[in-house]
């Protein structure tokens, strides 16, 4: 059975939700379908991630991501307060535990301070201790407007609203996007529940991004590698040594934000992740594994280019997947009282990262135009904070290129 749209959006996590919202919003005529191939909404890095309402504060000033997150977090929390979807703005802290760390921690300062970030405040050990009494550190940051937040609660809340409140809009599950065959101005979506039929096209596809843009016609020199994060949770000994958020200062070395302590908006306190390599895309187990996104990762030369560039990380971070004891050792930078049995291990998430052939990582969000159709093509962290914001950026550029208001 073909089905015809306006615009199809591939991806049903919080980004190709939010897109497919705003788009309706601004132009409430057209009929826009959302395909998802799981069996849910926000079923990858949506429902995997830490759960966190990021500041802003990390990200280069006037890049994208400091833009989006900035602008996306005030909306994020207007929307939950208006949907009663469960969020908390607790607060955390930037923790620097040597001298080593201070500069680096006094540019994520400034960073915030030219991004706008509101409520913060640089404190000393003494500072630490009121806030985190189990905490150590030499000095810090405190960020005020920081919280948590049911990223797949929102995800579904847009879903409910999208398809509600816009005639013949419609979300498809357990509808994967196979293929794309251009027919003059129309766009064929080969799907394993058939062909869905669009004048244009949003991909929104996260740990897919590359192969769908590629499969819709694009071109792009970057390439999606995976990196997993593993995660233990506080027993209820340990969970009585955070109260709030707490992070290292991180690593201007490397690409992540180093393992931290998360309070959870359904309950419990969880640590980490460490970024290790993954043999499959969507792999979310330790040995997960897959020959096509193996071979596809191998064959990609940024890949290699990237492994040799971190190395040491790259070590370290799989110490950490099979040792408790080292992941625990890293833990006690933080908070050196925390015992083994404190932690358990829990669940793991899949962060989607865009390389470059020279094996460097896209540091900011990567949004093309391409014929009839829009990519996202790098949307890492903070993009569930920013969703609402990427969203209307891609409405904007959608309205722009395709002419919408001439529909």
């Amino acid at each position: 059975m073909e089905q015809s749209f306006d615009i199809i959006v591939v991806g049903g996590g919080c980004v190709g939700l939010a897109a497919a919202y705003k788009i309706n919003l601004r132009h409430p005529h057209l009929k826009v379908a959302v395909l998802e191939k799981e069996d849910r909404v926000s079923a990858h890095q949506t429902g995997h991630n830490s759960g966190v309402i990021h500041s802003g504060i990390y990200y280069k000033p006037g890049s994208e991501k400091a833009r989006n997150c900035v602008e996306g977090r005030r909306e994020l929390v207007a929307f939950a307060k208006e949907h009663r979807i469960a969020h908390d703005i607790c607060g955390k802290l930037i923790v620097a535990t040597e001298e080593s760390e201070l500069a680096h921690m006094r540019k994520v300062y400034a960073n915030g301070l030219a991004n706008g970030v509101e409520d913060l405040e640089l404190i000393d050990a003494q500072g630490i201790h009121d806030i985190e009494p189990f905490v150590k550190g030499i000095a810090g940051i405190r960020v005020g407007c920081t919280g948590i937040i049911d990223f797949p609660g929102v995800t579904e809340k847009l879903a409910e609203l999208f398809v509600s409140r816009f005639i013949g809009s419609k979300v498809f599950l357990s509808t994967e996007a196979k293929d794309f065959v251009h027919r003059g101005e129309q766009t064929d979506i080969i799907t394993n529940k058939g062909t869905f039929t669009a004048r244009y096209i949003v991909t929104c596809g996260g740990l897919q991004s590359d192969r769908l843009a590629k499969k819709e016609g694009a071109t792009t020199d970057a390439a999606i590698v995976g990196f997993r994060g593993d995660y233990y949770d506080l027993t209820d000994t340990g969970m009585k040594k955070v109260r709030h958020l707490v992070y290292p200062v991180p690593n201007p070395k490397y690409p992540f934000l180093g393992v931290h302590f998360t309070r959870m908006i359904h309950g419990g306190v969880e640590c980490g992740p460490n970024a290790v390599f993954v043999f499959k895309r969507e792999g979310y187990g330790k040995t997960a594994f897959s020959l096509r996104d193996t071979a596809e990762a191998f064959s990609f030369g940024g890949t290699w280019k990237f492994f040799a560039k971190n190395m040491k990380f790259g070590i370290d971070e799989y110490r950490g997947a099979f040792s408790k004891s080292f992941f625990l050792k890293r833990l006690r930078t933080l908070i050196p009282t925390l015992q083994d049995e404190d932690i358990i291990a829990s669940r793991s998430g899949v962060r989607a990262m865009a390389l470059s052939a020279q094996g460097e990582m896209l540091d900011d969000f990567k949004i093309e135009y391409h014929g009839n159709a829009i990519h996202v093509l790098n949307a890492p962290s903070p993009a569930a904070t920013a969703c609402l914001s990427i969203g209307k950026s891609i409405e904007e550029m959608a309205t722009r290129k395709f002419k919408l208001e001439s529909i």
